[in-house]
């Protein structure tokens, strides 16, 4: 039996797409004096000359940089309070379904559902303003020693890994004791991917935005524009002009701003969609009673 697909899900990459700045930069690596060019030179080097997988190399040199404060990941939560976003984001997610959403949208059971997921630290985005404002966020973890201090990585996120998390999404099993490779037929998932808007940045996020388009979801592309170099510019331009997203727009989340225009309108769309089919759905299984004439 097919379920209602009332849910439309706005899905955000972080680093650079919800933060001009990578999560480690803004509050990680101040707090703990680590010089980023030597902490990204070692993680490069295990990566060129032993072919480590770049976020295990990550999650290695956090550990051994942070080996001697006892770090936590209740601390890392309380770092994160401090991530600095793009202008806007926060009144983004408040306002988007006072905004897209209509009566009519309402009555018909038409919510809108934002999620994160993210290369970066879990824990920190656990502890951001951002946390009470989105169902779900998947990110790398650490596990914790027996006296609560983080001694291995727990869950490491890929850019290619990051596609099994719009699965899960899509069949609304969000919860790691949930095996994501169940068979789900598309009219009981409760997000179908045409529900569904990614907005990453760059490259990063190309898996993501292949499995969009494939399975007719939307594909958004923001860049920085205060980068005067243009080089995220210049990574969502050739997204673009490769056909990976069919939008792009500087990271600017405030009310008006080109970006939230496109929000909004694709939003409102997929909205408009969905009560049209709950519309059809009702009158194709109207019968007309039998008249007197």
């Amino acid at each position: 039996m097919a379920v209602p697909q009332n849910t439309i899900a706005l899905i955000f990459d972080y680093d650079q797409t919800l933060s001009p700045r990578y999560m480690q930069d803004d509050v990680l690596f101040p707090e703990f004096g680590i010089d980023p060019g030597s902490f990204w030179g070692k993680c490069n080097e295990l990566v060129k000359t032993q072919q480590w997988d770049g976020e295990l190399a990550y999650l290695k040199c956090l550990l051994d940089y942070l080996s001697m404060d006892n770090v936590s990941n209740q601390r890392l939560e309380e770092l994160g309070a401090d991530l600095q976003f793009f202008p806007g984001v926060e009144e983004m997610l408040d306002e988007i379904p006072k905004l897209c959403l209509t009566p009519q949208h309402e009555a018909a059971g038409i919510t809108i559902e934002y999620y994160i997921i993210s290369s970066g630290l879990k824990a920190l985005l656990d502890g951001s303003k951002l946390k009470p404002l989105v169902k779900q966020i998947f990110g790398c973890e650490f596990g914790e020693d027996e006296s609560g201090k983080i001694s291995f990585p727990k869950r490491a996120i890929s850019h290619t890994t990051k596609t099994q998390f719009l699965f899960r999404i899509s069949k609304g099993m969000i919860s790691y004791d949930e095996d994501v490779n169940d068979h789900m037929p598309h009219e009981i998932r409760p997000i179908p991917f045409e529900n569904m808007l990614y907005v990453g940045d760059g490259p990063t996020d190309v898996p993501c935005f292949t499995v969009m388009k494939k399975f007719n979801g939307h594909a958004l592309a923001v860049y920085n524009p205060e980068d005067q170099s243009r080089k995220s510019f210049d990574k969502c331009y050739t997204l673009a002009d490769t056909n990976r997203v069919k939008h792009i727009a500087p990271a600017d989340y405030r009310a008006g701003s080109h970006l939230r225009l496109i929000l909004e309108k694709l939003v409102s769309s997929m909205a408009e969609r969905i009560l049209k089919q709950r519309v059809d759905e009702v009158t194709g299984n109207t019968v007309a009673a039998p008249s007197f004439e």
